[in-house]
């Protein structure tokens, strides 16, 4: 990670290649790194701490809903991690896409970037149903389902060029509460991928990708997957509400922590 952020301190993210390199420094090593705690420490098949591939596509979706969101906050301090290649399509500065005349030009950079986030949610549908162990399930579901409620938020929505956007306190609630089994968390994608169908304009320069990689998630979310579901309600309240505390800790931790490293950098 920290041989990868120094590549990152000498060059601004270009190609989307370097977008998917930089956020697999940031998060991907995480999502691998915590696949094989899980199954060293036998809570887990080894297979999960062996497809690095499902891993790194974990942290690539929380990572890129994190810059995506955070589009106004990191261009006002200097940052930059949007990739060149999508944003120099549609402006000639990143910073310009804030500006009130290029709305149609900034949205269609938005729902570009949305829509590179969306393709690693097959990934992450065949991640967790990998999982057996209910704390390990509700530490990694947890955060995904609030990334994909982030990234239906965000998705052809004008504020993300003006504030900040985030879900709703008792949304997120909702979402730690449900998101405790797979078929839970497969109705979540769903609902919320439907809600970026809805947004989908006729004129959107992604339009054809973006209904694309809603239609694959739509099949994803609608196969019938053994295991949790089947034995959820047999944990108590007690638990349940402590694994999802710790999810959201997770969550805040690593967001906290991308955020920091991204400062870190700047400063050096």
């Amino acid at each position: 990670m920290g041989v990868g952020m120094a590549e990152f301190l000498e060059k601004k993210v270009g190609s989307m290649k370097e977008w998917d390199q930089y956020c697999h420094y940031v998060a991907g090593l995480v999502g691998i790194g915590l696949s094989r705690l899980f199954s060293a420490s036998q809570l887990e098949d080894p297979e999960v701490g062996r497809d690095t591939e499902l891993a790194n596509s974990m942290g690539l979706f929380l990572q890129k809903t994190n810059i995506i969101r955070d589009y106004l906050e990191d261009t006002q301090e200097g940052r930059a991690f949007w990739p060149r290649e999508a944003w120099s399509q549609f402006a000639s500065r990143l910073e310009d896409l804030a500006q009130p005349e290029r709305l149609e030009s900034a949205l269609s950079c938005l729902n570009l970037l949305v829509t590179d986030a969306l393709r690693h949610v097959p990934d992450v549908i065949a991640y967790l149903s990998r999982l057996r162990n209910q704390s390990v399930f509700n530490f990694c579901a947890i955060p995904q389902v609030m990334a994909i409620a982030t990234l239906s938020t965000c998705y052809n929505n004008p504020m993300v060029f003006q504030g900040v956007v985030k879900i709703r306190k008792g949304q997120a609630v909702t979402l730690m509460m449900e998101a405790t089994n797979m078929r839970a968390v497969q109705t979540i994608i769903a609902q919320y991928s439907q809600e970026i169908l809805k947004k989908v304009s006729l004129t959107d320069p992604s339009r054809d990708k973006t209904l694309h990689i809603l239609a694959l998630i739509q099949e994803k979310s609608n196969l019938p997957q053994p295991g949790l579901s089947s034995r959820s309600h047999h944990l108590s309240p007690m638990y349940l509400s402590a694994a999802m505390l710790l999810a959201a800790l997770s969550w805040q931790y690593l967001s906290t922590t991308a955020a920091q490293a991204q400062g870190t950098g700047d400063m050096q």
